[in-house]
């Protein structure tokens, strides 16, 4: 089973990123999806939520009307489209793909975030 994450590098303030997470080697449309974030020096925090079958999505107060998760269940991809980028969203993010029934996880490698003019 393996999560690869794409789409991070440097923008400047104000820009946009969308990143996405391919997922393989299990059953993706089975698993609930979330978007994670971790700043150098601070622990890792939960950015966005989407359920297995989009009919949920939740998000951290701090992205709130500027961030959206969304995913495609035939490409086994999740999505973060990250818009009106701050500099407090630099951070490596991550996607987490987690079945609640086998009670089993799948963190990708990451990809960096740099927002900076």
């Amino acid at each position: 089973a393996q999560l690869v994450e794409s789409g991070g590098g440097l923008v400047q303030p104000g820009g946009s990123l969308r990143l996405s997470c391919v997922a393989s080697g299990f059953t993706f449309s089975s698993y609930h999806t979330s978007w994670h974030r971790q700043a150098p020096g601070k622990e890792r925090e939960l950015v966005a939520v989407i359920t297995s079958g989009s009919i949920s999505r939740h998000y951290a107060d701090s992205v709130k009307g500027r961030f959206t998760i969304s995913r495609d269940n035939a490409k086994n991809t999740v999505y973060l489209q990250m818009n009106s980028l701050k500099a407090e969203d630099t951070a490596r993010y991550y996607c987490f793909a987690y079945n609640i029934q086998a009670d089993r996880g799948y963190w990708g490698q990451g990809t960096q975030v740099t927002v900076s003019s």
